[in-house]
């Protein structure tokens, strides 16, 4: 028999609502043994069943939602038709994708399980103790659907110790080079499944990159910062920009866009190591100018406790981004951190242009792509926005 979870009365209708995650303030009680990472049933507190999931008493999300319908079963059958289902998801709304986000978990309903396609190689990240008891189902499933060449495994990520679990990284199935080329919008990229960022590339901006096309002509000059591995700045010189300066304050970075760069056969690019906050107060006390100006930094907030020295930050460079856009020219601009809210992110680019004595028209506004669904239920899925604005001069 299951362990059965009854929720308490007075609660916010999260589950109901379609939220992958019950937390341990939620819960009234639990009847029945378990063990860390048992399947669980979860009833309100009439003992109406909401939905079944796997439960972790050590994680704070204490039981993440497989299924909402009483009758489907967890077993390996039921992952490898929720990998054949994600996998299908892509096909239909990215033709003919061969490199892409593959699994997004919670939005794939599969909770703390994360894929990236690299063409025949797959990057798995497993960030929930429920889903690490299911891994030989797993494996079966991308086995099944994907065929891949190998499977190699991001598991270092401080996440899984949250959960129980180990960090670790290495091959789980096959072996490959762990520097792999892919192609994206028709740019090709080298990327580090081993040593790049969390598991080598950030496939969420997939859409928004191909968004700056209108944007370029053959006169265009174009400052990319936090150029990373040159992802922006690729798909400026492929829309063909006279030229373009990419900035970024990791040399890893920077080493990794000029390979980009030459792969694609693209000469009319600046490197530069720099700080980017730096960088941007110093071209304006040089009065230098831009016709595009792109700004796609990391998360300034981790927490909610770091949102007013993130804004803070998102104002400084997006000020001074602003200062560098000819009149007339464009402005582009990301964040990525969750805590950040659009709200807040479109306030704060209104303080910065009315200091910066410019007028912003709205271009493009956007999240992520179409390999990053989101559920609606669950605002933690709603942590990119990224927008393109005309920019003139307010005398």
């Amino acid at each position: 028999m299951k362990a059965k979870v009854i929720l308490h009365r007075k609660r916010k209708k999260r589950v109901e609502q379609g939220h992958p995650w019950v937390f341990q303030s939620e819960i009234d009680e639990v009847i029945g043994d378990f063990t860390p990472g048992d399947i669980v049933d979860v009833y309100n507190h009439n003992h109406v069943f909401l939905a079944r999931g796997f439960i972790n008493p050590n994680s704070q999300m204490m039981v993440r939602i497989l299924t909402h319908q009483e009758n489907e079963q967890i077993d390996s059958s039921f992952f490898v038709q929720r990998i054949k289902q994600a996998w299908a998801h892509r096909q239909r709304f990215i033709p003919n994708v061969t490199s892409c986000r593959a699994i997004y978990g919670e939005a794939d309903f599969l909770p703390g399980f994360v894929v990236d396609k690299y063409e025949d190689v797959l990057v798995v990240q497993i960030m929930a103790l429920g889903m690490e008891v299911q891994k030989e189902s797993l494996l079966k499933g991308l086995l099944e659907v994907f065929q891949p060449k190998a499977i190699y495994l991001r598991n270092d990520v401080y996440v899984r110790e949250l959960e129980g679990l180990e960090q670790e990284k290495g091959f789980w199935y096959g072996e490959s080079p762990t520097e792999i080329e892919i192609v994206e919008n028709g740019v090709r990229y080298i990327v580090d499944i081993e040593n790049g960022q969390k598991t080598g590339f950030f496939f969420d901006q997939r859409q928004n990159r191909a968004a700056i096309q209108p944007l370029i002509t053959e006169d265009t000059e174009v400052l990319d910062c936090f150029t990373h591995t040159g992802s922006f700045m690729l798909n400026a010189c492929k829309y063909g920009a006279k030229h373009v300066t990419a900035v970024d304050i990791s040399e890893h970075a920077i080493e990794t866009a000029e390979k980009n760069a030459a792969l694609n056969h693209f000469s009319n690019v600046d490197f530069i190591v720099a700080n980017a906050f730096d960088y941007l107060r110093d071209c304006v006390q040089e009065e230098k100018k831009w016709d595009v100006v792109i700004v796609d930094p990391p998360a300034f907030a981790k927490s909610k406790h770091a949102v007013k020295k993130a804004i803070r930050g998102y104002k400084d460079i997006n000020l001074n981004g602003l200062k560098l856009v000819r009149e007339g020219g464009y402005f582009v601009t990301a964040s990525c951190s969750y805590h950040v809210h659009s709200h807040m992110f479109m306030d704060m680019l209104n303080d910065a242009a009315f200091d910066a004595k410019k007028n912003l028209r709205q271009i493009h506004w956007d999240g992520a792509g179409y390999d990053h669904p989101k559920l609606l239920g669950a605002d933690e899925g709603d942590y990119l926005k990224f927008a393109i604005f005309e920019v003139t001069t307010r005398k």
